[in-house]
């Protein structure tokens, strides 16, 4: 039997950076406002425990409205020596101590189930209760997005993983086929080298690609502020387009899709390069079959050469389809208006169904790449926040 708790004005699902953000930017608002979800739960077990940030320190700050709770505030209060490359350890921690500065209601429970009741929404948490609440804000995050190549869907969960599941690189063996060649592959492929795994990544593209191999053009002073933005998303010229949500929001979709893509294509950090020397890199090819057998693999590529592994770590990225949120009801996804699994969105991150929000990662494509970054929380808390607080009803 379920309960129904206190009602509130906005339910915010989830409590990871674009959630704990908006709580922050809410909390001063008046509005009655509850954050639902395991702080940091997605950037604690879904990414790797060795890994960096491949954002700059100055583009990692959860945002909040008077800018008091920053990466540095939480290095100087906690002991915590500031580092160059972020840990991933560091980040998590930083993002659940800014939870516990929130004067919002958090709430660890999970939404298991989220459908429309009247002119509000009726929320059912793990443990069976639920509330009502007059808004939603939908800021999951892209953990139930893991793009997985078709060719590797009849492997078994033991020899093969996607790197956003958090996998422990230990249990994978000796030998690891990595496919992709953005962040997450390279890195991974680089943590599992260092491990003394023999490594080979592949990716279909010609050669690999570095981020910010342009460094002269960053050190041009107010020059290079015109070229780039301090949000350090996308190449020269995109990166300041980028830098303005609103804007983007007004360019035309075949346009704003070409930058998007650009700006968010597979690459790496430059950092990773001397730490990839002696892995295996295959480029230009993709694995056109893939076989258990017995305790391996078997992979064969697209020019005929096979290879022999323990195991396959997919780095091949997220494609945003919000119908793998399972908590939406039918109803409820069936009547959110979408654009190829994004829901169309307009100011406010708001929906086709009056009181439900979508920010983060799933804005995107209405709003353009600073979305998928945490640099991106402080457009989005603002703009979400200003819109409620003008249209109460």
């Amino acid at each position: 039997m379920t309960r129904n708790t206190t009602d509130c004005d906005v339910a915010i699902i989830g409590a990871g950076p674009y959630g704990l953000s908006s709580a922050a930017y809410l909390g001063v608002s008046g509005l009655d406002v509850r954050v639902f979800g395991e702080p940091m739960e997605f950037w604690a077990n879904g990414m790797p425990a060795e890994m960096l940030l491949r954002s700059p320190r100055e583009a990692s700050t959860i945002a909040d409205p008077k800018a008091a709770l920053t990466l540095e505030t939480y290095e100087s209060i906690n002991g915590t020596a500031p580092a160059k490359r972020i840990e991933r350890e560091t980040f998590v921690n930083y993002g659940r101590w800014f939870h516990r500065q929130l004067s919002t209601d958090c709430d660890p429970r999970n939404v298991t189930e989220l459908r429309r009741e009247g002119s509000s929404f009726r929320l059912t948490l793990s443990d069976g209760s639920s509330l009502i609440s007059r808004r939603v804000v939908v800021a999951t995050g892209i953990g139930p997005f893991k793009k997985s190549p078709e060719v590797f869907s009849e492997l078994s969960a033991r020899v093969a993983s996607h790197c956003y599941e958090g996998r422990k690189f230990a249990v994978m063996g000796k030998r690891v086929a990595v496919i992709g060649a953005g962040q997450s592959a390279l890195e991974s492929a680089a943590i599992l080298h260092e491990s003394g795994v023999e490594v080979e990544v592949i990716a279909r593209i010609p050669a690999l690609r570095w981020i910010g191999m342009h460094r002269r053009l960053h050190q041009l002073g107010p020059i290079s502020k015109m070229l780039y933005s301090k949000h350090d998303v996308g190449p020269i010229g995109i990166s300041r387009l980028v830098a303005y949500p609103n804007l983007m929001y007004r360019v035309p979709m075949k346009i704003k899709d070409r930058i998007r893509t650009r700006a968010v294509r597979s690459a790496g950090a430059p950092w990773l390069i001397p730490r990839l020397r002696g892995v295996k890199v295959t480029t230009g090819h993709s694995v056109v079959f893939a076989k258990e057998i017995d305790s391996e693999v078997q992979l064969r590529l697209d020019d005929g050469g096979e290879r022999r592994v323990d195991h396959v770590l997919m780095g091949t990225g997220y494609r945003v389809d919000i119908a793998q949120y399972k908590f939406l009801s039918p109803d409820l996804v069936k009547n959110i208006r979408q654009l190829d699994g994004f829901p169309d969105i307009a100011s406010g991150f708001r929906t086709s169904v009056p009181g439900l929000h979508f920010i983060g990662a799933t804005a995107a494509r209405k709003f353009g790449p600073l979305l998928c970054f945490v640099t991106g929380t402080e457009f989005a808390s603002r703009e979400l926040a200003s819109w409620l607080l003008h249209n109460p009803n």
